[in-house]
């Protein structure tokens, strides 16, 4: 498939929506949660069971965006759009045909595996095509994408809970809930890839008077893909990644069961549709984080922001552990704190691999780092489901349930705390010589330009 050329004239300003279309549909799988108890009913599953198919699409998300930019950046846009489309939405017409035949291994396989495929293209598909768009203004318009892949819960969450309020909560009711997800997100990223245009060749933006200023210096090394992976500093940030997302995923792909567990035995118990709407607000504060945190950094450093992920995530956690039964707001407050600071790394960590690799092969050096995310994935749900089987086997309930895993989640974080402050300039044995990196350039120009 031939990358599709913008004609004179065309607005750059076509692109963000086409890029929203795809990643507010993939977002879809920060809205799992709500799934988690009507399949964990109707077809038997514990909580850990209930989870696989999440954490096999986070695997498969983290796996196929390292392994396949090459691919994106090769084919083009519109061929990794088109990709997406198809195995996203083929993913949940799987999983409905394994919840209509009662086969849990197919919705894995379904949601998880090709779904999880989707997913990986999905989210790096936009990206490097908006950078060429917006050379003066990078980081507003990658945000776009990436705040629109934090906020698909938003509508997907209470979407998908009143399409199970229709078609019922056994096995029919979420097949049909499957099917209804696949048809109607493969119609929406269709217009993503009808509408999505890459750059004509030499394009310039013609305004460089408005190009973003960075809170960091520009920096004068480059380092390449394979050399930044031989740091430590690579290694550290990825630490410091995973375990920012483990504690962040840890709440989200729990959530609605999570918030009814803690208040089940309280006087104001919490119902199917407030927990539904705990999730969507959970997506908003993702959303928003991904915005504001990554801005703040622009002003108070890369490694001051972490600092805050991390130090003040670590107290949030704590507060729950200890007073979250005892108080809604608090509980609700300080997992809206968490999951910001959740999209925030998301959003910020592409910039401090800037300030320490350069911009020479930042995008190839962002996908190897993604495998943190994939690793917090399978560590993240694994911890709170199984915690929470194994202290319900044990005899408690309600907030009991969680107290260990959150306990848990605030050592990690810890972890990545120290691992943050680990984090120094790259030695310049690892730099890219300056020639060698402006006739890598210059070859580049040439074969877009002969293309």
């Amino acid at each position: 498939m031939t990358p599709p050329l913008a004609s004179a004239g065309w607005s750059r300003w076509l692109v963000p929506p086409a890029a929203l279309s795809v990643h507010l549909s993939i977002g879809q799988a920060y809205a799992w949660s709500v799934f988690k108890p009507p399949l964990e009913s109707a077809l038997g599953l514990s909580g850990t069971q209930s989870a696989l198919p999440f954490q096999l699409g986070i695997v498969m998300l983290g796996l196929s965006a390292a392994f396949g930019g090459t691919l994106v950046e090769r084919n083009g846009p519109r061929w990794a759009m088109t990709v997406a489309l198809c195995c996203f939405s083929s993913g949940f017409l799987i999983a409905a045909l394994g919840a209509a035949t009662e086969q849990f291994w197919l919705i894995v396989f379904g949601y998880g595996f090709v779904g999880g495929i989707g997913l990986g293209i999905g989210y790096i598909s936009p990206v490097s095509t908006l950078i060429k768009w917006f050379p003066d203004r990078p980081g507003m318009a990658t945000g776009i994408a990436i705040m629109g892949f934090g906020g698909g819960a938003l509508i997907a969450s209470p979407w998908s809970a009143q399409m199970l309020k229709s078609y019922g909560t056994g096995p029919e009711g979420i097949a049909y809930a499957f099917l209804t997800h696949g048809l109607v997100y493969a119609a929406f990223m269709t217009l993503g890839v009808l509408l999505i245009r890459v750059p004509p060749p030499g394009y310039r933006q013609k305004s460089p008077e408005e190009t973003a200023v960075s809170g960091a210096p520009a920096p004068t090394a480059q380092v390449s893909a394979r050399s930044a992976v031989r740091t430590p500093q690579f290694w550290c940030l990825w630490l410091v990644l995973c375990m920012n997302v483990t504690a962040g995923i840890g709440i989200l792909e729990k959530a609605a069961p999570m918030i009814t567990d803690f208040f089940a035995e309280t006087s104001t118990p919490v119902s199917v549709s407030a927990a539904a709407g705990f999730v969507a607000l959970l997506s908003a504060a993702n959303m928003a984080g991904r915005i504001g945190w990554s801005s703040t950094s622009d002003l108070i450093g890369r490694k001051n922001i972490y600092r805050v992920y991390l130090g003040v995530g670590a107290l949030m956690y704590l507060l729950i552990a200890l007073f979250g039964d005892a108080s809604k707001p608090l509980f609700v407050l300080c997992a809206l704190v968490i999951l910001s600071f959740y999209g925030g790394g998301f959003a910020t960590i592409p910039a401090y691999l800037k300030d320490l690799f350069g911009t020479y092969q930042v995008g190839a050096i962002h996908g190897r780092l993604l495998t943190a995310w994939s690793t917090a994935g399978v560590l993240g749900p694994l911890i709170v489901n199984w915690v929470a089987d194994s202290q319900e086997e044990a005899g408690r309930s309600g907030a009991g349930l969680y107290g260990l895993s959150f306990t848990i989640m605030i050592g990690l974080l810890v972890v990545g705390f120290v691992a943050n402050e680990f984090v120094r300039p790259v030695h310049p044995r690892h730099h890219v010589p300056a020639p060698r990196e402006a006739a890598d350039d210059q070859l580049a120009g040439d074969q877009r330009h002969h293309a």
